[in-house]
């Protein structure tokens, strides 16, 4: 079992601000505002969902990292490249149904990965944060679709 350590406060922050991007552009989706954005012919949906994809990347990326440095099963390989393959597929997805797959996958993601603390892979720490960022992450994507 993981043994208990208070969260590393450069991680915490850098959480946080990981979710300035979901809750910005989720704000300005469901505003109607698209900050601009029009200009360069982008929208805040089309980054909404892009850096949704990018995250639930980084999300199985997490677990890859962490089967590799403490000798994780095959599973787990696996099952860490299965946030990349339904979040660029989601992609492809018309609205709304591209932001409510990546909500979901990354509410889901938050909870799937509650094992590797459990299993000793990451400090308990991590399986906290991953949580409360999956779930206003994930609460931002559906909220916007």
């Amino acid at each position: 079992m993981a043994r208990a350590t208070p969260v590393p406060p450069l991680a915490l922050v850098l959480g946080i601000a990981g979710l300035i991007p979901f809750l910005g552009f989720a704000f300005l989706s469901i505003s109607g505002n698209d900050g601009g954005l029009s200009t360069i012919g982008l929208s805040p949906r089309t980054i909404l969902s892009a850096y949704g994809a990018v995250i639930a990347s980084f999300l199985g990326g997490i677990r890859w990292g962490a089967a590799a440095a403490r000798e994780g099963s095959n599973l787990d390989y696996l099952v860490a490249i299965l946030p990349s393959l339904i979040a660029w597929t989601a992609l492809a997805l018309p609205a709304p149904w591209d932001l409510r797959v990546l909500g979901i996958l990354v509410l889901a993601w938050g909870l799937i990965d509650q094992d590797l603390p459990r299993r000793g892979l990451v400090p308990r720490w991590l399986g906290w944060l991953r949580l409360a960022l999956s779930g206003v992450a994930g609460a931002a994507l559906l909220v916007a679709a």
